[in-house]
């Protein structure tokens, strides 16, 4: 494959280098491309003579024809419409920022712009970078296109401190290019049923119950789905989420009209997912106008809100379901019991009270409980990850579903 490799401005650009080598191993063809900031690092001849290639490092210079040419000025389409996959490695958290916005101010962001190839990219920066809410919120933008990050390792940094912010290691690397390469498409036939988000029940007008999902789960395991071949159909609460490409999505706002939603598209669906915080709960009377302020205290009467997870369960049929758990306490005790009463087939479980594992970040620290006994405790990951493994067991589950034997009439 021709892979253009994106060589950005940090000390871990030296890496790159064998990287280069390590993709012509496996048989690419590999197009360096530099920013300003990566050649204080490192020199483009270093690439050039491990590539065989000219290392393109400025928008109108360093091209065929000379400065200020035809060729100078359009080269980035022609690199774009011959790279089979854009790989950023080492990214830093200004070219991310940068490719969030869509901003084209080189010619790395502009080839970016200008490609419709995968992207892969590798961040690496210091640890209160990698962490500051800008630089996540612009990942989760990335992720939520389709570009694959492959997370940063935790050690000793360069700037001395010691946490997350590493370059990943050359096979982790590898093995993400590999796996866009190939399109890993093991969900291809299937039809992915995913809800995700809050749901909101109002009280009156101006008032609603609520709780602290933002979707990002839910959203994540519905980009994952359809990444791997399968077509997916995504039940939303109220989220201030984009829908990730490719899905259909139906906004909803409470938990009877996300149950509605999920009757109407489960007997089309494969599998089904249900990552959504629905309430338990709503009010028993909602007023049609504002409720003033009164001296008197003000009793709110709740009844149950419709178990969407045990409801369809109930008529899975071969279909696998799998259900979500966030817990405070007995998390191992609640979910084991979740997934027998409920009928599902596999329960993700969290603590949310654990920091980085609770509603509306961008990491999640699960344990993935299936009908067969496997009980599979995750690390603290990124959300699109826990959205692969996830997705890995469910493929798991539903292959060991489908090998069973049919039932025969009077057997």
């Amino acid at each position: 494959m021709r892979i253009t490799l994106g060589v950005t401005g940090g000390i871990a650009a030296y890496k790159s280098a064998e990287l280069v080598r390590r993709l012509q191993d496996e048989g690419h063809s590999i197009q360096v491309v530099m920013t300003r900031a990566a050649r204080e690092f490192i020199t483009p001849l270093t690439f050039a003579a491990l590539s065989g290639q000219r290392v393109i490092t400025d928008l109108f210079s360093n091209q065929p024809g000379g400065e200020g040419s035809l060729d100078s000025a359009i080269d980035h389409i022609a690199v774009a419409q011959r790279t089979d996959l854009l790989l950023v490695a080492p990214a830093t958290a200004d070219v991310l920022a940068k490719f969030a916005r869509g901003i084209a101010d080189d010619f790395l962001t502009t080839l970016y712009l200008a490609s419709t190839a995968p992207v892969v990219v590798a961040p690496a920066m210091n640890v209160n970078m990698w962490q500051h809410a800008a630089t996540q919120e612009n990942v989760a933008m990335l992720r939520s296109r389709g570009v694959r990050v492959v997370e940063p390792g935790e050690g000793y940094l360069a700037c001395g401190m010691t946490g997350s912010g590493r370059l990943a290691g050359q096979d982790d690397m590898l093995q993400a290019v590999r796996e866009v390469l190939q399109g890993k498409q093991d969900l291809a036939g299937e039809t992915v049923l995913v809800t995700a988000g809050p749901t909101c029940e109002d009280i009156d007008p101006v008032r609603f119950l609520t709780n602290r999902s933002s979707g990002k789960m839910g959203y994540a395991v519905a980009a994952a789905a359809a990444l791997r071949g399968a077509k997916v159909v995504l039940v939303s609460g109220p989220s201030a989420l984009e829908t990730p490409q490719g899905i259909e999505q139906i906004d909803v706002r409470s938990a009877e009209q996300m149950q509605r939603a999920v009757q109407a598209n489960f007997a089309g669906c494969t599998i089904a997912i249900f990552a959504a915080a629905v309430a338990d709960y709503r009010p028993a009377e909602k007023s049609g106008q504002k409720i003033k302020r009164g001296a008197a205290s003000l009793t709110l009467r709740l009844e149950p809100n419709p178990d969407i997870l045990a409801t369809v369960a109930r008529e899975k049929g071969e279909r696998l379901v799998v259900g979500f758990a966030a817990e405070t306490e007995q998390v191992a005790e609640n979910a084991r019991k979740k997934l027998a009463q409920k009928n599902a087939d596999m329960i993700v479980a969290n603590d949310v009270s654990k920091e980085g594992a609770g509603f509306d970040a961008d990491t999640n620290i699960v344990t993935l409980f299936s009908r067969d006994g496997r009980d599979l405790p995750l690390p603290k990951l990124s959300k699109s990850e826990v959205a692969e493994r996830i997705l890995d067991e469910a493929v798991r589950l539903r292959g060991a579903l489908k090998s069973k034997p049919a039932h025969k009439a009077g057997h």
